[in-house]
């Protein structure tokens, strides 16, 4: 029998009315990167523009994904983190929050935060605990803190460390709500709670992710690339302790090499696949500086 699991949040009246499938999702287009099967034609088509602009563009994809695997083992099997706040959590893939978390410590607690009614429509696969933990999944914006802090609290205990998850999600904010959400959240957090962070910047390649960008704004995305001082601003600026090795490429976090590798289909099934369809089977260790774009952090509440 699972663990506990839970949904919560006014998303259902939404996913009753039906699923926006004429605009691309952040969450959907990610899912398409990943090798998902969780979304639409426009979500493929933003992905394959993307990847147009930047043919290894999926690495960053990848390895941003990797970062949380290598983040998630450490904090939970080094710092005896044991709850989750995930927000913008995306669709369901292999080795989310909490089956990292629960692997190493089955008692861990996570609550996963996203408004896509897609992402709601599989919570229920997202939510399979181990018999021992609690996942929650929770519909709600980034920009309403209050709501995420006050449905959370039904799961997570706040008087004790809770690792915040801001994985790939605040290059969709403009700085004023940016920052002013991640000040509340973190201020809210008890003594030994830890951010976890990435974020896209143009610092490192910026002729590739500038041309990634404009296919994004293009179909309507908020897409703010921030330079390093301004991603550890995030952390410094709410007086927080910058993990080893600070603010780094994403792939220089800590890295372990292990990063999982989908088995490839053999001869014809294989070569059928258009570009984005061959993406998930592509080793990412053959990774180099200059096919990254994304910061990766994390830090430390005194």
């Amino acid at each position: 029998m699972s663990g506990e699991v839970r949904t919560q949040g006014p998303g259902e009246q939404r996913k009753r009315a039906g699923f926006d499938n004429g605009k691309a999702h952040p969450a959907r287009v990610y899912d398409v990167f990943l090798g998902g099967k969780d979304n639409y034609p426009v979500d493929r088509s933003a992905a394959a523009a993307a990847l147009a602009a930047n043919p290894r563009g999926y690495l960053d994809v990848r390895h941003n994904r990797d970062f949380l695997r290598r983040a998630v083992q450490r904090l939970t099997g080094r710092d005896g983190i044991r709850q989750y706040l995930d927000i913008g959590t995306g669709l369901p893939t292999q080795e989310n929050v909490h089956e990292i978390a629960q692997r190493l410590a089955p008692e861990s607690r996570v609550v996963y935060v996203d408004n896509d009614p897609v992402v709601l429509a599989h919570a229920r696969a997202l939510l399979t605990s181990g018999p021992e933990g609690v996942t929650d999944y929770i519909d709600a914006d980034f920009k309403n803190p209050d709501t995420i802090l006050e449905t959370a609290a039904g799961t997570l205990d706040f008087e004790q460390p809770i690792a915040l998850v801001l994985v790939a999600i605040l290059h969709f904010v403009e700085d004023a709500e940016a920052h002013s959400v991640v000040r509340r959240l973190v201020e809210t957090l008890p003594s030994g709670s830890r951010l976890v962070l990435s974020h896209l910047t143009e610092d490192l390649n910026p002729e590739n992710v500038r041309a990634v960008q404009r296919t994004y704004t293009e179909r309507g995305f908020t897409f703010v690339l921030r330079s390093r001082a301004e991603v550890e601003e995030f952390l410094t600026a709410n007086g927080l302790e910058i993990d080893d090795p600070g603010v780094v490429p994403v792939h220089h976090w800590h890295p372990d090499h292990a990063a999982p590798v989908a088995e490839r289909p053999d001869g014809a099934q294989f070569a059928d696949l258009d570009t984005i369809g061959q993406v998930k089977y592509a080793d990412i260790n053959d990774v180099t500086d200059a096919d990254i774009n994304v910061y990766a952090v994390t830090g430390r509440k005194p």
